[in-house]
């Protein structure tokens, strides 16, 4: 279990980090759309090395047996890139991966409580409920201050 939290922890920590390298990148060559592309590019690259070197490059087979709406984390992941790309410059990184992360909370409780797309179910008690709420008014104090 260590290793996984420890696994999140560094993609979390990647996010704002991304988030302003990007931004900076769309700003700097005046296109969010075409700092996020290049953004892809480089993704698909790195996925795809890592497809080849890891044992997994033979599931690329199973993908047309998937049902369709598995794949809309494309158009998800696609839509956040490029709305964070956009936005940061003008509503500054810390306050986009505010909002972003509130959505998170909202959307995870959700998925957990409903079970949504296979995931485990977690129900939505008054105490997660409230363990949320403290997350986000922790957030948003980060914000204020």
């Amino acid at each position: 279990m260590t290793q996984y939290a420890t696994i999140m922890l560094a993609a979390g920590i990647g996010v704002p980090i991304l988030a302003a390298l990007n931004a900076a990148l769309g700003k700097l060559i005046g296109s969010p759309t075409t700092a996020a592309v290049i953004l892809f590019a480089i993704a698909f690259l790195a996925s795809a090395l890592l497809m080849v070197l890891f044992p997994g490059f033979d599931a690329l087979s199973k993908v047309t047996q998937a049902p369709k709406h598995l794949l809309l984390g494309g158009v998800l992941i696609a839509f956040y890139v490029l709305s964070i790309t956009h936005v940061a410059p003008h509503f500054g990184v810390g306050n986009a991966v505010f909002f972003v992360l509130v959505g998170q909370l909202i959307s995870t409780a959700a998925i957990d409580h409903f079970g949504l797309f296979g995931a485990q179910v977690t129900p939505l008690t008054w105490i997660r409920a409230g363990g949320i709420t403290v997350m986000v008014v922790g957030v948003a104090i980060t914000q204020l201050a």
